[in-house]
């Protein structure tokens, strides 16, 4: 990643520490909270705050952020994206933490799943209130209250979306016998992953004064989205995803677009992969059961083919991105975070 990204990352990482900082003291908490009865204090705070401020802090690759800083910049908005970055990063942290307990994943960036650590029940109350929170400071967004009604709206309506995609996931892992068609796997991640895209491009444009853009510059931004999920799908069952076990998705049983294509190439074949699935799921990551299922997936083609797919997708839409202003200095900065991300995948 080149030096002008690290530079607005930095920028990036002081906003959100900021805005989820570790001392209960500051103008946050009245932001947040408005007044609270004398008997809270500050302790009270700490099983909402730092379960949240612990997987903030493991890293991630922010790339939303610095979408939507470089989307404000490119309409000519300067620097006035940055108090806004919270608004999708906090829901992609609660995201995660939720995700995992659906899952019943044990691990995340390379240690203990939030809900391992902290117990379900904290981790569950934590993630919902992040999704609040990171609206609360749209409040003290030096806006006009039209603007301000605007990021509510598109928060919200996001938000919402990301909620329906997360619920078909779900019903399509927990049913074995059932494979969605990959017209309804790309609108399940269209919500699911590439609501957050969406919302980062979108933000970014209201935030530089191109409300009028924001729709069809997000509508092609979510399309990164579900390019990255795809890869991710793909790194599950290959070199791993960061952070986690490599194969922990024939785990989950996940119905990943590498097993759809398997299935429309063989679909004679769902039967086994219900068993593998089902063995994975009772004996743990490290049973055979999960080895087999990457081979037969490999065997197919199908994790190539979706590598392809991903990667595709990824490419067109960021030429799209940074095409749309080639004269703006932010467009090269778009076209290079994604064609540097590619490389070390």
């Amino acid at each position: 990643m080149n030096i002008e990204h690290s530079q607005r990352l930095e920028k990036i990482e002081s906003v959100l520490r900021e805005r989820l900082p570790a001392s209960p003291a500051g103008p946050w908490m009245a932001e947040s909270f408005g007044t609270l009865p004398g008997a809270v204090a500050g302790g009270h705070l700490n099983p909402l705050t730092e379960p949240c401020r612990d997987l903030l802090l493991r890293g991630g690759k922010r790339w939303r952020p610095l979408l939507m800083v470089l989307s404000c910049e490119l309409v000519g908005g300067g620097d006035r994206a940055y108090p806004l970055v919270p608004l999708v990063e906090f829901p992609h942290t609660a995201s995660l933490i939720h995700d995992d307990i659906e899952d019943g994943a044990e691990e995340r960036r390379g240690k203990p799943a939030i809900h391992v650590t902290w117990g379900i029940d904290v981790a569950i109350n934590a993630a919902s209130w992040l999704y609040f929170q990171s609206q609360s400071l749209i409040d003290s967004y030096d806006a006009p209250d039209s603007l301000k009604l605007q990021l509510y709206r598109t928060v919200s309506t996001e938000l919402r979306r990301l909620h329906l995609g997360q619920a078909m996931d779900i019903h399509w892992h927990r049913s074995p016998a059932l494979v969605p068609s990959r017209p309804e796997y790309e609108a399940m991640v269209t919500l699911k992953t590439g609501t957050l895209s969406r919302l980062a491009a979108e933000v970014g444009m209201l935030a530089g004064g191109a409300a009028g853009e924001a729709e069809s510059f997000g509508s092609v931004a979510a399309r990164l989205g579900v390019g990255f999920q795809i890869i991710d799908d793909v790194l599950n069952l290959t070199s791993g995803n960061p952070g986690k076990r490599r194969g922990d998705d024939i785990v989950e049983g996940k119905k990943s677009l590498p097993v759809i294509i398997h299935l429309e190439r063989r679909p004679g074949e769902l039967s086994r992969l219900s068993e593998l699935f089902a063995a994975a799921r009772s004996g743990g990551i490290d049973d055979p059961a999960v080895e087999e299922g990457i081979a037969l997936l490999e065997s197919s083609g199908a994790i190539a083919e979706a590598k392809r797919h991903g990667t595709e997708l990824i490419e067109a839409a960021s030429a799209e991105l940074s095409g749309r202003y080639p004269r703006a200095a932010a467009s090269p900065l778009i076209a290079d975070l994604f064609s540097s991300m590619l490389k070390g995948l």
